[in-house]
């Protein structure tokens, strides 16, 4: 039987608290770890060289493919399982190592769970990335980058954490990739999923007005897929628009937006907990409407519950169809007794 090499590839830069946390989860189910770092001015070198990775070095220039190529080139496997350093493998490992006995004829996507903190009520949320290639397949894009390949995709059952999007994180990334994405649509203005990111992007950072522009404008030039077409982060960016709705006070547009949507994602807890809540906003901007929208948004929440968890949906919030649900539920039947 074939055995196939599989490395570990990370590009870095300061990530001395968070990197010895990856490099620890990956050694026992690959054959090696291979660091490219970009620049750190902390301990990132020496303690990945102290967890046994191979390092090299790249000066930064603003472009994520061309960095993720460079290890890719340097590590030289028959498999690469692509990891940041704010990422560990949480789950899996025995899957990784069975593919040194798999050709490398497909591309892995793992289940990415984001760990938001304390400071936002989406906790931990769900993204499918592909980031298991075989050898040869390389990556394009100068942010959001996507790897190139025409080989089918497998949904693997390995599991990568990330805290990324804690306060701190944020802070220190705050403005880069927007700036990127911008620099990108100047350069692809048509580029539907490069819209949705840098809406994405102003969501998180609170500035909702500018995330509804860069949503209309991806949906616009996505248009209306067939059935069975759309792509995975179709659903992140109508969850995401009914929040940013809701930020904005455009409560009315909220709700007839997700009634023009609700036949796509009748089976999204993500989407029935975004519409309760956006409805809940409503109701205690204009109290004089309450009586109408209180019983839409316990049966809202009660939707969230009958679908139950969907963590295969692209940004699902683990616990929109069960306990956060279940919460918002037992609050809102405290104060309105007919709904009890």
């Amino acid at each position: 039987m074939p055995r196939y090499t599989v490395a570990a590839v990370l590009i870095v830069r300061d990530e001395a608290p968070r990197l010895r946390r990856a490099l620890d989860s990956l050694r026992p189910w690959t054959d090696r770890l291979v660091v490219l770092d970009t620049g750190s001015q902390d301990d990132t070198v020496a303690i990945a060289r102290a967890a046994g990775a191979e390092v090299s070095h790249l000066r930064w220039c603003d472009d994520f493919s061309l960095a993720r190529n460079a290890a890719l080139e340097r590590a030289g496997a028959d498999w690469h399982i692509v990891v940041d350093g704010d990422e560990w493998l949480a789950r899996g490992g025995e899957t990784l190592a069975t593919l040194r006995t798999l050709r490398p004829d497909f591309v892995g996507a793992v289940r990415v769970d984001s760990d938001h903190g304390p400071h936002d009520s989406a906790s931990v949320a769900s993204s499918w990335i592909s980031r298991l290639l075989p050898g040869p397949v390389r990556y394009a894009g100068r942010i959001h980058e996507q790897p190139q390949h025409a080989l089918p995709v497998r949904r693997l059952p390995l599991c990568v954490g990330h805290d990324g999007y804690g306060e701190a994180a944020l802070g220190r990334k705050a403005g880069r990739n927007a700036t990127l994405l911008q620099r990108s649509l100047d350069e692809q203005p048509a580029d539907a999923y490069l819209w949705y990111q840098l809406g994405k992007d102003h969501d998180v950072y609170g500035r909702h007005t500018e995330a509804l522009r860069c949503f209309d404008q991806a949906e616009a030039l996505l248009g209306t897929p067939a059935a069975g077409s759309a792509p995975a982060w179709l659903h992140d960016l109508s969850v995401r628009s009914l929040h940013a709705l809701k930020c904005c006070g455009r409560h009315a547009d909220g709700v007839q937006r997700a009634s023009d949507s609700m036949e796509r994602w009748d089976r999204s807890p993500d989407f029935f907990f975004a519409l309760g809540d956006l409805m809940l906003d409503w109701a205690a901007s204009e109290p004089v409407r309450a009586n109408e929208l209180l019983p839409m948004i316990e049966g809202a929440w009660q939707r969230c519950l009958e679908i139950g968890e969907r963590p295969d949906l692209e940004g699902a919030v683990h616990g929109r169809g069960s306990h956060l649900a279940q919460h918002n539920l037992g609050v809102l039947r405290q104060f309105d007794p007919v709904s009890k």
